[in-house]
């Protein structure tokens, strides 16, 4: 499958369910990207895989000039509604992390939380983010490292989705400081440091619920199987996060990457 099929239906995928609720999950993460760049009034920023645009938003709220991008149509169209009831002006479009659309130079500050990682060319990714950031300017990524909670559950999920195509990298690497080192190091003076998002739910029965309806990845693949297939794939989850229980509730412990970035 050529990267342009498989990215036609990532854009569906991510915004099959109401993503927000996933998003809601990851706020300390959003929160932290944006405490490391400190964006200022008038700084240009763009928030690459914006999702739903927690991140964006948050730069808003402190008077950045902010472009929030996606591959997903369906999540863009939630961001601008999220925009709108806060009463935050944020260009928010649909667009290729691979391919950008922006001149270079033109951001002050680029992000992407757990976003740009699930593209499949992390040299074009990793290219377009150097392209479009300003010398001087700052970059934060955010991404789930290889042996942390989100790689588990991914691995977890694994037998009841297809493959990735030949060709497409691991996108837990980007959890990893020497490939990030690697994609990016010529082009920043990078500062990696590891931290772990807590989601803590009252079951496992109410952690499958969140995720088979709101997560497009693990809705998509539900929605995909047969009652059977579908059956087994809600207790191998209740197994999984029956091992994540501490005190009666289920505590998922999440560890991600967090690349600081300078443009050389």
């Amino acid at each position: 499958m050529a990267f342009a099929e498989l990215k036609a239906r990532q854009s569906v995928m991510w915004g099959n369910g109401p993503y927000e609720r996933i998003t809601d999950t990851i706020r300390d993460i959003h929160e932290l990207v944006i405490e490391r760049v400190d964006p200022r009034p008038g700084e240009k920023l763009l928030d690459a895989a914006t999702g739903t645009g927690a991140v964006a938003l948050l730069a808003a709220e402190r008077g950045a000039d902010v472009v929030g991008m996606d591959l997903a149509p369906v999540l863009i169209d939630t961001a601008r509604e999220l925009a709108a009831e806060r009463g935050l002006t944020v260009r928010f479009e649909v667009g290729d992390a691979e391919e950008l659309s922006y001149d270079d130079a033109s951001f002050d500050v680029v992000t992407s939380t757990c976003g740009v990682m699930f593209a499949p060319d992390f040299d074009a990714v990793a290219r377009e983010l150097a392209r479009v950031t300003r010398p001087g300017g700052k970059m934060a990524l955010a991404s789930w490292t290889p042996e942390g909670g989100i790689a588990q559950q991914f691995a977890m999920i694994a037998p009841f989705v297809p493959p990735l195509p030949a060709g497409v990298g691991d996108p837990f690497d980007w959890g990893r400081a020497d490939h990030v080192d690697h994609l990016l190091g010529d082009a920043f003076e990078l500062d990696h440091e590891k931290h772990v998002s807590v989601l803590r739910v009252e079951s496992p029965e109410a952690h499958w619920e969140l995720f088979s309806s709101s997560f497009g990845p693990t809705k998509s693949a539900a929605d995909a199987l047969d009652r059977v297939r579908r059956e087994e794939f809600h207790r191998t989850w209740i197994e999984f996060f029956e091992n994540h229980r501490e005190a009666g509730e289920v505590v998922h412990r999440r560890e991600y990457l967090l690349t600081i970035g300078t443009r050389r």
